[in-house]
């Protein structure tokens, strides 16, 4: 008896073990059935990463009573040693960015930046969803960044690969300090969102937009909230998107509707009624970019299409790879925010046609750059006259 209890203790602290550390795979398979996954999160599968070595799942006999709860979202910290990313793509009109998170809860089945996951050894399905990292000393890190005296300012970009406004910023806040310290600083900023959460910082967005030191772009991808919510589960429903424009319009925070992504045979009808709303709600400017379905998206974003619109999957399927050159993605520079064919073509016409008659502009407004000024900071000599 005393070695059978032995025995129990040990098997139960391997299996805690196993459950703490298995990201995907069979235990993760286990503990997350997928009837239960299927609540507010948007990937069906959460399959290993193009870095995981993979797992295969082996039955071991021992019976697992399945918890019945949904999947838990988890945040954890990861202590940053840079805040602003570079890069010298010729498809962005930023050369820097920050994100002071990793994955987003949103969880939008079309997010291009599923794939960053794999970096981390996480899935891009569901993990991209559930398992995201805060990096709670970014701001400090990006002051300390900002007043090297070789750094040359230019606008930093804030949403690139992540929500800044996602519903763990909440708690974290980690965006409004990254905002205090552009704003010491008089750093222009531009910020990409879903999230409503915004509306807490506009006190500080506000003060800088009257420098003509921000500019804010507000995704909306349907008007449809029965849509919106199976593609975009945990994000703020269309009509919300919509009252955040004009909360932030009103601020004098100028902000532009991000028709994107533009999905052909799903979305792409709603076109001219989406720059109609976003153009009443405020909006002064307007963009769009095509569905873009990089790495892993694609088997993700196939698997949801036969889930929920499995009519509908063959028609958007067929259009994006007539202008991708049959393939389900091109990722050429010049090619991969868009694609080519008589498709995009009509698409683009219709974009640029709509926004002259809502008097939306289409390219994107410089911010002020001769501001930035390095605040005083403890340990700074005084000036002789100070």
């Amino acid at each position: 008896m005393k070695n059978s209890q032995g025995n129990l203790r040990f098997f139960g602290f391997v299996l805690h073990m196993f459950q703490n550390h298995c990201h995907s795979g069979f235990m993760e398979q286990m503990i997350h059935p997928p009837t239960l996954r299927r609540k507010a999160r948007a990937s069906l599968s959460n399959a290993p990463g193009r870095f995981d070595l993979g797992r295969d799942a082996i039955d071991d006999g021992w019976e697992q009573d399945l918890p019945a709860a949904v999947i838990p979202t988890e945040v954890r910290l990861e202590q940053a040693c840079s805040a602003i990313s570079y890069n010298r793509s010729p498809d962005l009109p930023f050369d820097r960015s920050l994100n002071a998170y990793r994955g987003c809860e949103h969880g939008c089945i079309y997010c291009f930046a599923r794939p960053s996951h794999a970096y981390l050894g996480l899935s891009p399905g569901l993990d991209f969803e559930t398992r995201l990292i805060a990096r709670p000393n970014v701001a400090e890190v990006l002051r300390q960044e900002l007043s090297r005296p070789r750094y040359r300012v230019a606008t930093l970009a804030m949403g690139t690969n992540t929500d800044p406004y996602q519903p763990c910023d909440r708690d974290h806040g980690l965006t409004r300090a990254c905002l205090e310290v552009l704003r010491d600083f008089n750093h222009p900023v531009a910020i990409v969102t879903k999230g409503t959460l915004i509306e807490r910082d506009l006190d500080v967005l506000s003060d800088m937009a009257s420098r003509g030191l921000v500019r804010v772009g507000i995704s909306v991808t349907t008007l449809d909230p029965a849509l919106s919510r199976r593609m975009e589960p945990r994000a703020p429903a269309p009509a919300r998107r919509l009252a955040v424009i004009n909360r932030l319009s009103s601020a004098g925070v100028p902000v532009r509707l991000m028709t994107s992504p533009v999905i052909p045979g799903l979305t792409d009808h709603e076109l001219e009624a989406l720059l109609a709303a976003g153009a009443a709600a405020g909006a002064d400017a307007a963009s769009w970019i095509m569905l873009r379905l990089p790495r892993e998206v694609s088997e993700l974003w196939q698997d949801w299409l036969a889930e929920h619109e499995p009519g509908r999957a063959a028609k958007v399927m067929a259009r994006l790879r007539e202008m991708h050159g049959g393939r389900d993605y091109d990722p050429r520079w010049g090619q991969r925010m868009r694609g080519e064919g008589e498709y995009d073509g009509m698409i683009g016409r219709r974009f640029e046609a709509a926004c002259r008659r809502l008097g939306l502009k289409t390219g994107t407004s410089e911010l002020r750059c001769d501001l930035f000024q390095r605040p005083p900071q403890r340990g700074d000599q005084l000036g002789l006259f100070d």
